[in-house]
Formats: C-alpha cells, structure tokens, sequence
C-alpha cells in the first residue's frame, strides 16, 4: 500500500492470521449443503404444529464487492409441513449461507429456499438486519443498516398469517 505502518515488526505474521481467519471462520459456509443439512437433521413433523420463530440468531457475512464485514441479527421463523429440526440446525443453516462472499439478498433467499425444500415447509421467513462495514467504515454513513425480509409460502405477502408473526415481522 506504500507505507511501513509502525510497529511493523509485530504485523510479520498477520498474512498467515487473516488466510485462518478466512478460511476457518470467515468463509467456512463455502464448502457446506444447507439442504443436505436439514435434510440429515430433521425428522418427520408432529400434528398440529405451529410456527417456529427464533430471534435475534447473530449473523456475520462479507461483502464481496469491498471484502468487508456485515454484521447484525436475524429472526428466523418456519410453519412445518412434512419435517421439523432443531432450532441449532437453523443457526447453522443461516451460518451456512452468510459465512461466504454474497449479498444480503442471497442469504435470505437462499435460507428461505433451503428450509422450504429440504422440510417441505408451508411457510418460511428470514429477516435481516445488517450493518455493513462498507457503508460504516467508508463515509459518514455509521448509523446506516440495510433491512432485508425473505418470505415464502403461508408467510409470503398476500398469505393469511398469524397475527403473532405478522406483528413480529414488522
């Protein structure tokens, strides 16, 4: 970048500590199925279930326009049909999605689409509340978050939903 930070002396092993990060942490969904997930973690649903809702699930994704950190909450919910899973399966099918260079958009569709086909779900919705270093970082722009809601089935736009949820995904 043209400059010798001070301190330099203790940066010598950062390039090996941002590729573990990387690749430990950071992009570890690239190399995961979610559908394959849910599919070996579910097991077929009870009668009479209601919708499944989990609250503020943290999520961290990167931009890969800048390469930067997104971070925020999400709140997770599903109506079952043929199959239910465990709510630590959720976290780790959303985890699956946002740990990967990809926009906003595509964790939610892609977690809606997953849970919709791999539970034969009858309604599935995923809201994203991100604050993305690139907007707060660059700029004056620190109070800054992008809003994204998924929703698919009973729980899209138009459906009938319970009031509960339709109240919790405002």
């Amino acid at each position: 970048m043209g400059h010798e930070p001070q301190g330099s002396e203790h940066l010598q092993e950062t390039g090996a500590r941002v590729t573990e990060a990387w690749c430990e942490d950071l992009l570890s969904g690239e190399d995961l199925d979610p559908r394959a997930l849910l599919r070996a973690e579910s097991f077929e649903a009870p009668s009479g279930g209601g919708v499944v809702m989990l609250r503020d699930v943290e999520v961290a994704t990167l931009c890969p326009h800048h390469l930067m950190p997104a971070l925020g909450l999400a709140q997770l919910a599903y109506v079952p049909g043929g199959r239910v899973t465990g709510l630590g399966t959720l976290t780790r099918v959303l985890d699956a999605y946002a740990r990967r260079l990809t926009l906003q958009e595509h964790i939610g569709q892609g977690f809606v689409d997953a849970v919709m086909e791999a539970l034969e779900a009858r309604g599935a919705a995923i809201a994203l509340r991100l604050k993305h270093g690139c907007l707060s970082a660059r700029g004056r722009r620190s109070e800054a978050w992008v809003e994204t809601l998924t929703t698919a089935g009973v729980l899209a736009p138009g459906a009938e939903m319970h009031p509960v949820l339709a109240g919790w995904m405002r």
